[in-house]
């Protein structure tokens, strides 16, 4: 039997870090966010970051993680039950000599005795369950319930999801804000030329970026840009179907002029957003937004749900409009589309406020949370 000491002061700590996101069908920000997080933890000399995923092959680029792997031996869909309802399968299985559990999402293992971090990106599963699948609120409930009772620390990307914890009984001297970063990347011309080239993209475009699925709230924009017609830009959507979401009786008479690329290799996703002439997230819950954050490193105006953790983000930098308010989004889109001044002047306040947030200082963050829960 192997025997978890508290580990000495200064010394590197074992993170037993949970990846299991990057298998789901669809991985989404959430899958975006823990690996640029876990890759950011591996430059640092203080923790060791070992990824505990499920049995099977490795996802696809831009998936598969890069930092050292051990596996449990079931695919990921057991592993959650198994987790949601026992004490089977805990990551201490494969990381033997882990000093600390790091629930990166809202699926809570069993931990050996060895303490417990967990990260909530949203409590939406609770507080809106008519957004998700019924097989998702069931085992998303019971692990935001599980780390309610069960984590010396809950991680939350924004305050905005942490005023939720508290409003579902967290307690406050638990919780702590962790804002996701976003990495740098110089965008060429031959960049924009190859991403215009390759998607055909030939007038100019607003972005949007996501997972379609109901809080992303795509309805309203579709709707705001089909009142804003005729109009010179095409509307570009990014991004996998989810779950939920019907968009076809909104896109009558401006078919032609919305282009649904799907998923788009990481790769291309800075150009695209250097390309946009605006970028929007008309999302009706969000517990980060780490789309606006990718378009405001690349100088590109957002405008976002003022309801949302969006807001947060973009501070003073953007433009908010109710979500609900489909004359509203396309009066702020239509305005700002005509005001080269204006857009120009919040892309680049919007790039300088993007500095602010880095993949390295989440990763500070949370080394610093690590070495709180094993004092």
């Amino acid at each position: 039997m192997v025997v978890w000491k508290t580990p000495v002061m200064g010394e590197r700590l074992r993170v037993a870090y949970t990846l299991m996101q990057p298998w789901h069908r669809v991985p989404r920000g959430t899958a975006t966010s823990i690996l640029a997080l876990a890759e950011a933890l591996a430059r640092r000399a203080d923790v060791e970051v070992v990824g505990v995923g499920p049995w099977g092959g490795d996802p696809p680029p831009p998936w598969k993680p890069t930092i050292p792997m051990r596996r449990l031996p079931a695919p990921y869909q057991v592993i959650y039950e198994a987790w949601g309802h026992s004490k089977l399968l805990s990551p201490t299985w494969v990381v033997r000599d882990a000093d600390v559990v790091h629930a990166t999402a809202a699926t809570v293992p069993p931990t050996g005795g060895r303490p417990l971090v967990v990260t909530l990106h949203d409590v939406f599963p609770i507080t809106h369950p008519e957004m998700f699948t019924s097989r998702g609120v069931r085992i998303m409930s019971r692990a935001i319930e599980l780390a309610r009772q069960r984590a010396a620390i809950v991680c939350c990307p924004s305050q905005y999801t942490a005023d939720a914890c508290l409003d579902l009984g967290f307690a406050a001297d638990r919780l702590r804000v962790v804002p996701w970063g976003t990495t740098p990347h110089v965008v060429t011309d031959a960049d924009r030329r190859r991403v215009r080239e390759r998607y055909r993209l030939n007038r100019p475009f607003v972005l949007w970026v996501g997972t379609i699925e109901p809080r992303k709230n795509l309805p309203t924009l579709l709707d705001a840009f089909r009142q804003m017609q005729p109009t010179h830009e095409d509307l570009v959507l990014v991004g996998p179907v989810g779950w939920h979401e019907q968009l076809e009786g909104h896109v009558e008479g401006t078919a032609s002029k919305i282009r649904r690329l799907g998923f788009v290799p990481a790769e291309d996703l800075p150009a695209l957003y250097a390309e946009a002439r605006v970028f929007c997230l008309p999302s009706s819950h969000e517990g980060f937004g780490l789309p606006a954050l990718e378009a405001m490193a690349q100088s590109t105006p957002v405008i976002a749900s003022a309801q949302t953790a969006t807001h947060e983000v973009i501070g003073e930098t953007g433009v908010v409009v109710d979500a609900t308010d489909v004359d509203g989004w396309a009066a702020a889109l239509s305005a700002l589309l005509a005001d080269d001044h204006r857009r120009a002047a919040l892309g680049e306040a919007g790039h300088r406020r993007s500095r602010d947030f880095t993949w390295d200082r989440c990763a500070e963050m949370m080394a610093e949370i690590y070495s709180e829960v094993v004092a």
